[in-house]
């Protein structure tokens, strides 16, 4: 009882942001949490010094990536095969690795906002910041930043074509920062020793809540026309196939025939309903296309008697000098069994399809046992197909936007995704990995096509509806008409130039605060 003696309200605050940051994502997805999940860590750190305020930070950032991300530890026990008392302090490295962001967030927020009346503005910018140093730093893990809590609320997520994710992120953040300084008016709080006037208040409320209005009305205005886009552009029938390939038998050579030929039978049932392009998810041929002779044969008389285009993900390698070059690949295949093209995987997954600072550190392995290293394709590299290029997307490509941006930029009209999301079990894993490809369609207006191997497949449309999804592990087909669209966005054409002007803007306060301080 001592120990709860002197623990105090504000001690558990930043404990409350984390499981209310968690909450917001799948499978909870209660996703109106996440806008004022903050508030409770901004309390917590208010009158603290920036070591004090990084702490409380860190551990919000604990609380939030353990419970968000647990899915990991499973993953490495019983794919990776590491024992759980290597998997979970695994888990716990990079949770605090990944907190060092809200540390690092909570501290800045001390150092660079002496008075409440910069609140408003250095919250939300500071947020991006962070978000986006975390997407690009040590190969990135933008894993279900703030704004992708939103994936369901279609009016808000149409500002990802001008915004990307940050966009999102931003207002968000906004918000929490607007309430923030609500509570510090109402209950007579301090900020660094200053009161927050009842004015700045009603400006901040005011401004916030025409930051939202204007979102909301673009969004509105926004749905309407791509609808009308969507209504005129080209359409093509896309069937996507689930075969629910337990990941413990699929590299075992006594399975790769069964699970070729239940990929094929599923396929001749999508192909009675006259579709263009057939997807089997990432590594569905568990061998060496067009290097296996037999099974390839088996996979092409296939192809032929449904008479469809195919798309198939297998891995693949090239001989290089002395050296082979694996590759985690995708084949578009025509229905005469001729190849539109290769598409090889850019960005890997580390220490899942390479091992990084393998120099330094020879003892660590990787879970993906089957081949050597991985070797990255070319960034922005599309396939043609038919008078269209489609641009692929392998596993968690698809959670970094600047990826999908780089194909649509060369001309895709159609985004597929193709993943083996069986490492996660039936965590929340596949439904966080899922609410992220949404942002890719929207930000493009672009149909995304997903098929994976045991869930969740599906499509989404350039407005960023989810349709057909599947459920996990089972045996599925979806086919749907989707549009071709070839617009381009002011995102596309521009990239991240928002998350730029939030890093600019925390560069020039940060300069003005430096300059301030060494005067005083």
């Amino acid at each position: 009882m001592s120990i709860f003696k002197h623990l105090k309200y504000r001690d558990l605050m930043p404990v409350l942001s984390g499981v209310l940051l968690t909450a917001a994502f799948p499978n909870m997805g209660i996703s109106w949490l996440v806008w004022f999940a903050l508030v409770p860590l901004l309390i917590s750190i208010s009158d603290q010094s920036p070591g004090k305020s990084f702490r409380i930070g860190f551990l919000c950032g604990i609380v939030h990536y353990l419970s968000l991300m647990y899915w990991l530890a499973y993953t490495m026990h019983t794919y990776g095969h590491l024992p759980w008392f290597l998997s979970i302090p695994v888990l716990f490295l990079l949770t605090c690795y990944l907190s060092l962001y809200t540390g690092a967030f909570s501290a800045s927020v001390i150092l660079l906002c002496k008075k409440p009346t910069g609140l408003f503005f250095i919250i939300p910018v500071l947020w991006v910041f962070f978000e986006y140093l975390r997407t690009v730093l040590l190969s990135g893990l933008p894993w279900e930043l703030i704004g992708y809590s939103q994936h369901k609320i279609l009016p808000i997520i149409q500002i990802s074509d001008l915004f990307g994710v940050y966009g999102v992120s931003f207002l968000i953040a906004l918000s929490n920062a607007t309430l923030f300084l609500v509570f510090l008016s109402a209950t007579g709080k301090h900020w660094n020793g200053f009161s927050v006037s009842k004015p700045i208040t009603t400006a901040s409320v005011l401004l916030f809540a025409c930051a939202f209005l204007a979102g909301w009305l673009y969004g509105t205005r926004r749905i309407a026309s791509v609808e009308r886009l969507m209504t005129s552009a080209p359409k093509v029938r896309v069937a996507v196939v689930q075969g629910n390939i337990d990941q413990g038998i699929k590299w075992n050579p006594d399975f790769q025939d069964s699970s070729v030929e239940k990929y094929l039978r599923l396929s001749r049932t999508a192909g009675r309903n006259q579709v263009d392009l057939i997807v089997w998810p990432e590594t569905a041929t568990p061998f060496y296309f067009l290097h296996d002779a037999e099974l390839t044969r088996k996979v092409f008389e296939g192809i032929f008697s449904i008479g469809a285009d195919f798309l198939i993900g297998s891995p693949s390698y090239t001989q290089q000098k002395n050296r082979i070059a694996y590759y985690n690949s995708a084949y578009l295949l025509r229905a005469d069994g001729k190849i539109y093209g290769k598409y090889n995987k850019v960005h890997l997954v580390p220490f899942g399809e390479y091992v990084p600072f393998k120099k330094w550190l020879p003892f660590l392995g990787k879970m993906v046992s089957q081949v050597g290293d991985f070797k990255s394709g070319k960034l922005g590299q599309t396939i043609p197909w038919r008078a269209h290029r489609v641009g692929l997307l392998i596993c968690f490509e698809i959670i970094f936007p600047g990826l999908s941006r780089a194909v649509v930029k060369n001309q895709a009209a159609l985004l597929v995704n193709i993943t083996n999301d069986a490492w996660f079990g039936k965590t929340s894993a596949p439904y966080q990995h899922f609410s992220m490809a949404v942002f890719r369609a929207v930000e493009n207006r672009r149909s995304l096509v997903r098929s994976a191997n045991t869930g969740i497949s599906g499509f989404v449309d350039p407005i960023g509806r989810a349709l057909d999804v599947t459920a996990l592990f089972k045996d599925e087909i979806r086919i749907r008409s989707v549009p071709l669209m070839k617009a381009s966005t002011f995102y596309t054409r521009f990239g991240n130039l928002f998350a730029f002007a939030c890093l600019a803007a925390t560069v020039v306060v940060t300069a003005i605060r430096v300059m301030t301080k060494g005067r005083s």
